[in-house]
């Protein structure tokens, strides 16, 4: 070994727990200062129930899982708004006249929508300034946000 190198080794180290325990050991330190020693901590002591909390870890812990449990309810209510029946048609931006159209024959929701395109592509073109390319515009539009067409929508008019 090299001289003058190595840190000075106190074999009769003092080791104090939080708890007023102390022992000796074998340290580069004179003294040790531990929060929790194997005559406090729960695991060793027996008390699994007790939780120990240094410097606010369980606050943490709760406060980061309370703020996940709002972002997750958050983003499943903003899904839950994307496909919502409620949403109006001009949120889809289909072009003013196609939105003006439906909004004169009384559509102003996409569930409206849904609803007269159960009954078939010819009733929403039988609209009055709704043309066949508003309507597959605006079930392109529905489909990309997620919406279920009516099977009477899918088949196609001759």
């Amino acid at each position: 070994m090299k001289q003058g190198i190595h840190p000075t080794y106190y074999p009769e180290a003092r080791v104090v727990c939080a708890c007023g325990n102390t022992w000796t050991t074998g340290s580069t330190r004179k003294e040790i200062r531990v929060e929790v020693c194997s005559k406090c901590h729960p695991f060793f002591s027996g008390e699994q129930t007790r939780i120990i909390d240094i410097e606010g870890q369980v606050d943490r812990f709760r406060k980061r899982l309370e703020a996940r449990q709002a972002y997750v309810a958050e983003q499943r209510a903003r899904a839950e708004a994307k496909v919502s029946p409620l949403r109006p048609i001009a949120e889809l931006e289909i072009g003013a006249r196609p939105t003006e159209a439906l909004a004169k024959a009384g559509i102003t929701t996409v569930g409206q929508f849904l609803e007269r395109l159960s009954q078939g592509e010819e009733a929403v073109l039988a609209l009055e300034g709704f043309g066949r390319k508003a309507l597959i515009d605006i079930k392109k539009k529905l489909r990309a946000l997620g919406y279920s067409l009516p099977q009477a929508a899918e088949m196609p008019v001759e």
